[in-house]
């Protein structure tokens, strides 16, 4: 059983201790305690924690610019709000620094653990009574996905890709040739009607040698965005999946790199959509400076 790292930051002790007996109760979960701003940045810094459940109302420095800190300094640890404050716009800005979940403290008896169990996971949680603002969707989501091989590299673009057109939604790839092949058998086999989404315009699949066109992609994007508004579904979102930039980091082109990534994220201000971005699983060589600005770029980072 793997188990993880997690570092619990709360001033108020009482609500520490629950937490801590939430964590003490499951064998998979090493917990670290610190009672501050200042003290939960420089342990994210030391411990790398896979999680850390932070508080927004603390002393010294605000969970929020802790969450900003963190993104730097421990890129790889997932960031849990444990918060009393529910306003949509304190909510949203956790999401957009980076956070993959929020819970309101009053709910954590029944949150607490499944927001824990989907963030290590990988995925968003929303608590209960809580809202993003006007659309009540979060920010785009921007998960960075480091692979060992490539059967990692197939999964993780399968799981990205069923779940959005699963939703009614529309997905574009940019993948190797014989990735691509292996995608649309994976995608039928977990059910999808692939060959009805090729037909309708809703899921695209192209080189990763091809130009990164700035304006081609945000064509395509509108086309794809009409298309996600049409579908009637709930939340409509554009997933956007591919190995072009983690072929740029492979070949040694960090800045070509980050390029991509930074393009991505301003792309996303004006579409409402979700990225996951394939890497190679990072090297002991890599450069630590450059592997950080690498994962700032993303909401999410994640191995496989």
């Amino acid at each position: 059983m793997r188990s993880f790292s997690i570092l619990v930051v709360d001033d108020f002790e009482a609500f520490r201790r629950f937490v801590c007996s939430v964590l003490q109760a499951r064998r998979e979960f090493r917990f670290t305690e610190a009672l501050n701003g200042r003290e939960a940045v420089q342990k994210a810094k030391k411990l790398q924690p896979d999680l850390i459940l932070l508080d927004i109302g603390l002393p010294d420095m605000n969970g929020l610019e802790v969450a900003r800190r963190v993104r730097k300094l421990a890129p790889a640890a997932k960031i849990l709000f444990l918060s009393q404050e529910s306003s949509p716009d304190v909510v949203r800005e956790a999401f957009s620094l980076g956070a993959l979940g929020y819970v309101h403290k009053p709910c954590s008896k029944t949150d607490l653990l499944p927001a824990i169990e989907a963030v290590l996971g990988g995925e968003q949680f929303v608590g209960k009574g809580l809202e993003f603002g006007t659309d009540g969707q979060p920010p785009h989501r921007h998960e960075i996905l480091f692979c060992s091989d490539d059967q990692a590299v197939l999964e993780g673009l399968t799981r990205f890709i069923v779940a959005a057109l699963s939703a009614g939604n529309p997905a574009i790839v940019w993948a190797a040739e014989s990735h691509r092949n292996r995608l649309l058998e994976r995608l039928r086999k977990a059910g999808v009607d692939i060959d009805a989404a090729i037909q309708r315009g809703t899921y695209i699949a192209s080189d990763v040698g091809e130009t990164a066109d700035p304006v081609r992609i945000l064509v395509t994007l509108d086309g794809l965005s009409k298309a996600a508004s049409n579908g009637g579904t709930k939340h409509p979102r554009v997933a956007v999946c591919g190995e072009r930039a983690g072929r740029f980091w492979a070949e040694g082109n960090t800045d070509a790199a980050i390029q991509l990534e930074q393009l991505f994220n301003d792309l996303a201000k004006r579409h409402k959509m979700d990225i996951l971005c394939v890497y190679p699983s990072p090297d002991a060589k890599d450069d630590k400076s450059a592997f950080a600005s690498l994962c700032a770029e993303h909401s999410v980072v994640s191995y496989r």
